[in-house]
């Protein structure tokens, strides 16, 4: 159960004025639109309560997805009182005198569901003082991120608890919170019903979102009007997409753009390119991504990929913004319409962990340089044969040290210009072959 604040002690909440949001808060777990895996009849925690407790858990999800709302059922449903604080305002000694009320309330016989929103803005430090209050029941511990816990919380809180997994509001979930909405105002939105569809995508998945963008169109709307797309469009002036360039957004949109390169889609690529660049990214970042994806995933089958990608960098520095993007644009068609190849790529990490696991290897002498005659002495430079005075301009002479065997870490593909290379390194594997066979004999 909840505690009462001073506002409601006193009255004064009856007739303050509220936010649509609050006062369609869901009375009920059954209540919660679009988390049927976690709050519908067979949902994961309507399954834990039927067995009458619930242990830790961290709710992960978008912004307005329902999860302050399903922790205050949640100690509802358990008689738990429910004590909420949040990681950006609370510091260590706010954390002390939550945990001390919380064995206060267990001496006196009730338990304590302490509520932490944006838990994955403690530190280590304040992560790791949950741990015993967690472990002998002085809270059960409901913490609520945005953030992929995986990254963000310490493994020993995560063992510790649950993960469970919000999602954001469809358009489904979205339209039935307009309805319920429309039922508490007494009356319909002021919007055909193509406005209506485009204010079910400004929401972006986010119920709170909807229910502030649906007041503000009432509050909006003269008697007797309605509004159709563009004019919604003009009165809420648009909201921003939802993306933070340091957190789960920014990387879920780059794996994307990437993943859609790698496919050789670029219409997927273009999209994702756009959605980041609407949100404000920096196009220096996405210049440099594209490079990585040049040398990663195209390699040599087009040696022209990277080129491309400087040539955008370029071309962006020069003329800037907004023309500058088309640069961009152009770089993310090109490396997803070229031949893919991850053979330069493979042959890199090969070498480097072999060049590391093989110790200092000192070169054979036959390549090696001979200023001093102490060196020419030792065998430095003897019988090097000079590749360009060779038939077909070469030796087949042994580059890798004495003490480490042949390796072979480059295979191109048979994929665009990688063809070409792959004749090419076969050419010299007969060759190679035919000089050693020679020598043998």
């Amino acid at each position: 159960m909840s505690e009462p604040n001073l506002f409601q002690a006193a009255g004064l909440e009856e007739d303050a004025p509220r936010p649509l949001a609050d006062r369609l808060r869901p009375q009920a777990l059954a209540d919660v639109v679009g988390q049927d895996h976690l709050t519908g009849p067979d949902g994961t925690l309507t399954r834990m309560l039927r067995s009458g407790r619930i242990g830790s858990l961290v709710l992960w999800g978008p912004p307005g997805t329902g999860k302050t709302t399903v922790a205050r059922l949640l100690a509802e449903e358990t008689d738990l009182a429910f004590q909420q604080i949040s990681a950006i305002f609370t510091g260590v000694a706010d954390l002390k005198k939550a945990f001390e009320a919380a064995r206060a309330r267990r001496q006196a016989g009730q338990g304590t569901l302490l509520f932490v929103d944006e838990i994955h803005r403690f530190n280590r430090a304040q992560q790791d003082s949950f741990l015993p209050v967690m472990e002998d029941g002085t809270v059960t511990l409901v913490g609520a991120t945005t953030e992929n816990p995986s990254f963000e919380l310490n493994a020993a809180l995560l063992s510790r608890a649950s993960v469970l997994v919000f999602r954001s509001l469809d358009a489904e979930a979205i339209d039935q919170l307009l309805g319920r909405a429309e039922a508490e105002a007494g009356t319909p939105l002021p919007l055909n019903d193509e406005a209506r569809g485009v204010l079910v995508r400004m929401a972006d998945g986010d119920g709170r979102a909807c229910l502030s963008l649906a007041e503000e169109v009432w509050r909006s709307a003269n008697e007797g009007e309605t509004f159709d797309a563009e004019q919604l469009q003009a009165v809420l002036q648009r909201r921003a997409p939802i993306y933070d360039k340091s957190q789960d957004g920014h990387y879920n949109l780059i794996s994307a753009l990437h993943k859609s390169v790698r496919g050789s889609d670029p219409q997927a690529a273009l999209y994702y390119l756009c959605r980041m660049l609407d949100a404000g990214e920096d196009p220096m970042y996405l210049a440099r991504r594209l490079t990585r994806m040049a040398v990663e995933d195209i390699g040599l089958a087009d040696p022209q990929a990277i080129v491309q990608c400087n040539a955008a960098k370029e071309a962006y520095h020069m003329l800037g913004s907004p023309e500058g993007e088309l640069a961009l644009a152009q770089a993310a068609v090109y490396l997803a319409t070229a031949p893919k190849s991850n053979a330069l790529y493979n042959a890199y990490k090969s070498a480097r962990r072999v060049a590391k696991d093989a110790g200092s290897l000192p070169p054979p002498k036959t390549i090696l340089n001979a200023p001093t005659k102490l060196m020419k002495s030792e065998g430095y430079g003897a019988d090097y044969a000079y590749d360009h005075d060779q038939d077909n301009a070469f030796s087949g002479q042994n580059y890798f040290p004495d003490d480490l065997d042949r390796q072979e870490f480059y295979r191109p593909t048979g994929r665009g210009f990688e063809k070409e290379l792959s004749r090419r390194l076969q050419f010299w594997v007969e060759l190679r072959e035919k000089k050693q066979t020679l020598e043998g004999n």
